[in-house]
């Protein structure tokens, strides 16, 4: 009568044992001269291991009550399968390219969904900003736009110190971009570059960023260790060029800031009456916005999550989170350079 099974090892089948009746067993190994394969070493090992657990625990053979039935099915010239091998070196290798780690959003959940959203977001903007927008003062749109960007010259007038923090904020607002999504956000997927969208990001903002965020396909390609020592990410991985980024930043907010009340009601009537500073106000809030998963998606890139997740909450603050993670954040994980095709098939 079948009472209990247990199994011995990974490589061996079980042992029943049955109580009340003797059965006659052997226990055969196959002959090691036979191995064909060259790695005999561990399963040689297992055999012996598995002897000694014969010899130790099951030591009453032929005892009344107490048989055992030890069935083998061991085969050893069938271990390892070359083409299983294979792939699985081909998986590691995929996973030290870089397609394995984590890059703050994957395929699937970035799907043709996020991308029917974002530009039925973007075709919403347009509209508004061409038909919607108040454009109340075009002439003085126009002298605003000269004056900051000294076109003319010292005619008394004093413009309005919010908005002139505003427009040099702006300007600081494709470089904080710049560094977010290169190279940690490229579309290896697409052939859709990211430069440029971030050039053109330089006169229109997060206009001009939100078709690339629709288009993008993650993960990243891997990054090359040369490829930190060439333009432009010498410049957009550099400490300093995060430093100098948010001490600017810094210089900018507070001069707006300390503005009194009547220069924020001022800028206020503006954003009512101007189609130019409205425009702008609404690209400053949506750069804002949009920082938060590019932060995030670099993170995790950079597989810091663990460290430096208390700077995701801080991110939401408009242009200061982000250039705090700028400047905290590690550098990016690099492999060596690919060897070519034509090197690689001589080998």
């Amino acid at each position: 009568m079948l009472a209990t099974s247990s199994l011995i090892s990974s490589d061996f089948s079980t042992l029943v044992f049955l109580r009340n009746q003797k059965v006659a067993s052997r226990i055969s190994f196959p002959n090691s001269a036979k191995i064909k394969n060259s790695k005999t070493q561990f399963c040689n090992s297992s055999i012996y291991r598995y002897n000694y657990y014969i010899k130790t625990k099951i030591s009453g053979f032929g005892e009344k009550g107490r048989p055992y039935v030890c069935h083998s099915s061991l085969n050893l010239q069938n271990q390892e399968d070359p083409a299983m091998e294979k792939d699985v070196d081909a998986s590691l290798q995929e996973k030290e390219l870089g397609g394995g780690n984590n890059n703050g959003g994957n395929g699937d959940q970035w799907d043709r969904t996020s991308s029917f959203v974002l530009f039925g977001l973007w075709s919403g903007l347009m509209y508004y900003v061409f038909f919607l927008a108040p454009n109340q003062t075009p002439l003085t749109d126009m002298y605003f736009l000269k004056k900051l960007l000294n076109l003319k010259g010292d005619d008394g007038f004093q413009m309005n110190e919010v908005l002139v923090g505003l427009w040099y904020i702006m300007g600081l607002w494709p470089l904080v971009y710049s560094m977010l999504l290169l190279p940690t956000a490229r579309s290896s997927k697409g052939s859709i570059p990211v430069w440029p969208f971030l050039v053109l990001s330089c006169f229109g903002g997060a206009y001009a960023l939100i078709p690339y965020f629709a288009l993008w396909k993650p993960p990243a390609p891997p990054v090359e260790e040369a490829e930190l020592q060439r333009w432009p990410l010498n410049l957009f991985e550099s400490k300093l060029t995060a430093g100098v980024t948010m001490a600017a930043g810094l210089g900018i907010i507070f001069y707006a800031g300390l503005s009194n009340g009547d220069v924020w009601k001022e800028f206020y009537q503006y954003f009512r009456e101007s189609r130019f500073i409205h425009v702008m106000s609404i690209d400053f809030s949506l750069l804002s916005a949009f920082a938060p998963f590019w932060i995030y998606n670099d993170m995790t890139a950079r597989k810091w999550y663990d460290k430096g997740s208390w700077l995701l909450p801080l991110s939401v603050i408009p242009f200061l989170g982000p250039a705090l993670y700028l400047l905290l954040r590690p550098s990016v994980p690099t492999v060596p350079a690919l060897s070519s095709p034509t090197l690689t098939e001589e080998e």
